[in-house]
């Protein structure tokens, strides 16, 4: 039985080289696992539609009227919008408000997110202000 001995020499450069080399990669790694995990409350959002029940309001004014956006939320879902003091004048001076408000309206119980609301052409720009004046009274209802 002979056996040949064979000998290994490291020198400690390499060795310590190779020990940081191996630490890095180990700290590249759970970096990016910690980066891209989805979080605790990303989970909890996604579980939850992210509004509470209930009537929330935001300011809006149209020229130098000021109207007040009520939206209510229903099953965690905005289910309406409406404007408070509307009057003639205001009615008078933009048409296309009521008419828009509707258009929402209808399109809010089908729709997943605010920003799905699709507007006609004729009505872009009133439509975006009652869109953004619906956001920040949602902004409150947001857990």
């Amino acid at each position: 039985m002979s056996s040949k001995t064979k000998i290994v020499v490291f020198k400690a450069k390499e060795l310590i080289y190779t020990g940081i080399f191996i630490l890095l990669g180990i700290l590249l790694i759970l970096l990016l696992i910690f980066m891209f995990a989805p979080s605790k409350d990303t989970k909890k959002s996604a579980q939850t539609s992210g509004y509470i029940d209930g009537s929330y309001s935001s300011p809006l004014t149209l020229g130098e009227n000021e109207l007040e956006m009520q939206v209510t939320v229903k099953n965690g879902k905005p289910q309406s919008a409406a404007l408070k003091h509307l009057d003639k004048t205001v009615k008078t001076m933009y048409p296309l408000v009521e008419s828009s408000l509707k258009e929402i309206n209808k399109q809010l119980p089908k729709v997943k997110n605010i920003d799905d609301i699709e507007f006609d052409d004729q009505s872009q720009y009133t439509s975006t202000i009652l869109k953004q004046a619906m956001k920040n009274a949602l902004k409150k209802a947001q857990e």
